[in-house]
């Protein structure tokens, strides 16, 4: 493969399916033309829908798959279908090195377990976790992570995520020591649980690191632009992820509930226009799409099941750009960071016995 990103595509997943997966790269390769793809599906189809996209068509690869992912298929029945699937393909593609990445819209619980199962995990890394962009009122987005793909974490895994979330803050937020928290019941020092507290302990301790330890951060303060990297078991990360997509539609929905209630609240609604669309914009999905599961090795790019064009265009430069900065090799440095503090604490250890 050259240096230029390679994204292996799961054209099948997505509520949408083809339609939009297709115009979603084809948005995506008229901002950068570097990009290359590898689409996986039914042949006729993507044939089909590629006709639409000639500029996409001289960078792309069909790779006919007769299977695809259902959105109730369990994660068991996804493994045993891997190699026929659209979604496992795409998935090996990377394995083999035909691609830099995978990218789907598919089936979130059937491409971490397929993911896991043909990527493995890096070394020092006891589980993957998924993290994603979040809007805030600060200068930049947050990294959230995990989102649900371990449910029950142990401080390792904490710190592990804090590693992580820091290296991905690093690249798509270009910070040098992003500012991390732990997602808590409250902040002070003493709530929490045991594995919240230790893992609090370590990174407070781990000053080498390429990230700012600032403790604990409770869900009603994540979106206050304060913190980078909010690290978080998947439990509660996840529920905190849905009830904050859910804040966000319901005060789309009832502003515009509001400003059709009218004729004068209609004309609020002209008279306040330009401020409504920048909060439409800034609580769109779409804009935020492209959540990554870390910890692997190679790279495993999601998108949102009901993202339109954009959202995918939007998912797969999060995928090229991961590519472009290597952030594998980022994890893995830092990594090597926390084993090598980890072997001199030990020396220190045995040599004061």
């Amino acid at each position: 493969m050259g240096s230029a990103p390679r994204i292996a595509l799961d054209a099948m997943g997505g509520d949408a399916g083809p339609a939009v997966m297709l115009a979603g790269a084809a948005r995506a390769h008229e901002r950068r033309g570097d990009l290359s793809f590898l689409l996986f599906g039914d042949e006729a189809t993507l044939k089909g829908e590629l006709a639409k996209h000639p500029a996409l068509a001289t960078a792309s690869e069909i790779v006919h798959c007769e299977d695809v992912i259902g959105a109730s298929d369990k994660p068991s029945q996804a493994i045993r279908r891997a190699k026929t699937t659209s979604m496992g393909r795409a998935i090996a593609a990377v394995k083999a090195q035909d691609a830099h990445a995978a990218l789907s819209a598919g089936n979130t619980g059937a491409l971490m377990a397929m993911s896991k199962l043909a990527l493995r995990t890096m070394p020092g890394i006891d589980r993957p976790a998924l993290a994603a962009l979040l809007p805030t009122l600060g200068d930049n987005d947050l990294v959230m992570l995990d989102l649900g793909a371990n449910t029950e974490c142990d401080a390792r895994n904490l710190v592990e995520f804090a590693v992580m979330g820091s290296a991905f803050a690093r690249v798509v937020l270009e910070l040098d020591r992003p500012r991390v928290r732990l997602l808590n019941i409250g902040t002070e020092e003493l709530k929490g649980t045991g594995e919240l507290k230790e893992a609090a302990a370590t990174l407070r301790a781990s000053t080498h690191l390429h990230l700012s330890f600032e403790g604990f951060t409770e869900g009603d303060k994540i979106a206050r632009g304060d913190v980078d990297v909010v690290v978080s078991d998947g439990f509660s990360g996840n529920i905190a992820l849905k009830t904050a997509e859910g804040t966000a539609r319901f005060v789309t929905d009832l502003l515009k509930r509001a400003f059709t209630s009218s004729v004068r609240s209609k004309i609020g609604f002209l008279i306040s226009r330009p401020a409504t669309e920048l909060l439409r914009h800034h609580l769109d999905p779409n804009n935020h799409n492209g959540a990554v599961f870390l910890g692997l090795n190679g790279l495993v790019v999601k998108s949102h099941g009901n993202a339109n064009e954009a959202g995918v265009a939007n998912a797969i430069r999060v995928a090229a750009r991961l590519v472009r900065e290597d952030l594998t090799r980022k994890i893995a440095e830092d990594l090597e960071l926390v084993s090598a503090k980890k072997a001199a604490a030990a020396a220190a250890a045995a040599a004061a016995q």
